[in-house]
C-alpha cells in the first residue's frame, strides 16, 4: 500500500540533483550576465525609441493641423469661386484735367 507512495518520494529525491545539474549549466550562467551586462543598453535603447516616438507625435500633430488649415483654405476659396457673379470690370477714373 505504500510501495507507490515510496516510488514517487523516491523519483522526486532523485529528480532534485538531476534538475539543479541541468539548470546550473554554464552556459545558462553566461547567458543571464549576458542579460545583465546588457540591460542598461536595453534601457537606453528604449529611451532613444521613446523620444523619437514622441517626436514623431509631434510632426504628425503638426501635420494635421497643417491639413485642416489647408482643407479651411480650400473651403473658403471654393465658396469664393461658387458664390461670385459676374461683375462689371471697375470703372476708371479720367485723369486730372487742367
Amino acid at each position: 500500500m505504500l510501495w507507490p507512495f515510496g516510488f514517487a518520494v523516491l523519483i522526486l529525491a532523485l529528480l532534485i540533483p538531476i534538475l539543479v545539474f541541468a539548470f546550473d549549466v554554464p552556459r545558462l550562467r553566461k547567458r543571464a550576465e549576458d542579460v545583465e551586462r546588457l540591460a542598461p543598453e536595453w534601457e537606453r535603447r528604449l529611451e532613444e525609441l521613446t523620444k523619437r516616438l514622441t517626436v514623431l507625435e509631434d510632426e504628425v500633430d503638426d501635420l494635421a493641423r497643417g491639413v485642416d488649415t489647408l482643407r479651411d483654405e480650400t473651403q473658403f476659396l471654393q465658396r469664393l469661386l461658387e458664390d461670385s457673379e459676374p461683375r462689371e470690370p471697375p470703372h476708371r477714373l479720367a485723369p486730372p484735367g487742367p
